[in-house]
């Protein structure tokens, strides 16, 4: 329901310590809260700005959903492709660059928008800007070898 994982096997750590199969239950649970408390989550996310983000699968085209932390930021929505610190891109990385056209939630609202993978001084200035807002995510990029990829989701229209 969550994620299309890119050639990854049940039994490897994808993210947050979990195998794949422990990360799609995880954020299932995550996907109904969210959607049964108004976007609202409680446990590790409580207290964040969560946004869900429906997207295409790169390899299956199925329609996936991944809960994140968002930042705010110009009028639109940050998210940091981090996996928790993980040494490799999260499998929703891999489906907003193969189908950047997504529908995300934020609260009760649902709209279009599109994933614009950042580059450059725009991606700095909007990692400063989550990490300055919150600091825990500057340790995931100290974690890993790899420039985490930070996404701009902007409302069509």
């Amino acid at each position: 329901m969550t994620q299309d994982a890119p050639d990854q096997g049940e039994e490897e750590t994808v993210a947050l310590g979990m195998t794949r199969d422990q990360l799609l239950a995880f954020n299932a649970g995550i996907v109904d809260e969210f959607r049964a408390n108004g976007g609202a989550c409680g446990g590790m996310f409580e207290g964040n700005d969560m946004i869900l983000l429906t997207m295409k699968g790169a390899k299956s085209g199925r329609e996936l959903v991944s809960p994140l932390t968002y930042h705010p930021y110009e009028g639109d929505f940050v998210v940091m492709a981090s996996a928790g610190g993980a040494p490799n891109h999260p499998a929703w990385y891999f489906n907003l660059v193969a189908h950047p056209d997504i529908t995300a939630e934020v609260g009760t609202e649902r709209f279009s928008a599109t994933a614009v993978l950042t580059a450059g001084d725009e991606r700095q200035a909007v990692y400063d800007s989550m990490t300055a807002a919150m600091p825990r995510f500057a340790e995931y990029q100290a974690k890993v070898e790899r420039e985490i990829p930070m996404f701009r989701i902007v409302r069509a229209g």
